[in-house]
């Protein structure tokens, strides 16, 4: 009686759990500044090396151990040194959910392009998601990629001259094997935009944007997440190309696209929270899907066929031809099927 009472006091003087911290914009913001600050940021120049060392700081202040993958990529008008960047929080499981986007900026020489939503927006943003996934219980392991090359090197996007980074991320998971680990991948691209508008993406996966879409709705936030649709190629597709589900949250509805006006008067702190608290809405869901699938995945694979009544089956069917005398429905019934406990 004393031990349980005591018990009880010592429960009550425990502190709160503390609630898991909250996407900031504020704190997003302030990452998209000083991006922007650096100026042009395009794949091989010195204002992206500046970028990454941002980045990198940016992530050990919050404890965050940074890998990097660099490669020496041939273009079709030059060779470029390119550098993703990634971060891994352990979750309860192994798998992965990876949350990606690209940190370079497109190479224009006839004006001075800062990529405020196409570049800083994604980069700002993943270094945000990362402060508040690290705090948070994952039911997944999570990976945050930052992505280089993802802009074409030539003025127009076509063939390989795009997505760089995403490719090489992807070719090289295949080669040591980690790629079957990624359930699911996240896209964010030019999410800073002031007069903020994502369509669906028909190239991605339909249950992802189901999820994503429908937490919007949830949190009255479906007047940026919006029903139209459109076809969008961008990180995403090397990831789809191999297996692996993924959604890309994009604003391409966006008049300072490549142009000199994508600067911080064309974007705002308000759509970064918009993107921010519909993914971490939606990112329970997003495990629970994921865990039953695998639950789904387990149990056809300990389902035991029983070799006889097949084979029976087959026998029926060389009978009936050879005979060829009425199948009757009864003939046309497998043994039951028992699943193994």
């Amino acid at each position: 009686m004393i031990l349980t009472a005591a018990l009880i006091v010592a429960l009550h003087l425990q502190p709160p759990a503390a609630p898991a911290p909250k996407f900031e914009s504020g704190r997003a913001w302030e990452h998209l500044r000083q991006l922007v600050a650096l100026g042009p940021r395009p794949s091989g120049s010195s204002a992206i090396e500046q970028t990454r060392k941002y980045i990198r700081e940016q992530l050990a202040a919050e404890g965050l151990a940074v890998a990097e993958q660099t490669w020496d990529e041939q273009t079709p008008i030059d060779k470029v040194k390119m550098t993703n960047l990634s971060i891994v929080i352990p979750g309860a499981r192994k798998e992965r959910i990876v949350f990606a986007g690209h940190y370079d900026t497109k190479l224009f020489r006839e004006f001075r392009f800062v990529g405020a939503s196409d570049g800083a927006s994604s980069a700002a943003f993943l270094l945000e998601l990362a402060r508040v996934l690290h705090a948070r219980k994952n039911a997944f392991t999570v990976e945050i990629v930052f992505l280089d090359g993802e802009e074409a090197r030539l003025k127009d996007w076509k063939g390989t001259d795009n997505t760089y980074g995403s490719r090489h991320y992807v070719e090289a998971a295949k080669r040591d094997g980690s790629l079957a680990s990624i359930k699911a991948m996240v896209l964010v691209d030019m999410i800073g935009d002031r007069d903020l508008d994502i369509s669906r993406d028909e190239n991605s996966t339909g249950w992802l944007t189901d999820i994503i879409w429908s937490a919007a709705r949830q949190k009255s936030l479906d007047d940026y997440f919006i029903a139209e649709s459109t076809r969008i190629e961008d990180d995403h597709l090397p990831f789809l190309a191999a297996g692996v589900p993924a959604v890309d949250v994009i604003d391409l509805d966006y008049p300072a696209w490549h142009t000199a006006k994508d600067n911080l008067d064309a974007v705002s702190a308000r759509s970064l929270q918009v993107v921010g608290d519909v993914l971490l809405a939606a990112l329970p869901s997003i495990e629970n899907h994921l865990i039953k699938q695998s639950q789904i995945a387990l149990v056809r694979k300990t389902t035991v066929r029983p070799k006889g009544p097949r084979k029976n089956y087959a026998i029926r069917f060389a009978l009936h031809k050879k005979t060829k005398k009425p199948l009757r429905r009864m003939d046309l019934q497998p043994e039951p099927i028992a699943l193994a406990h």
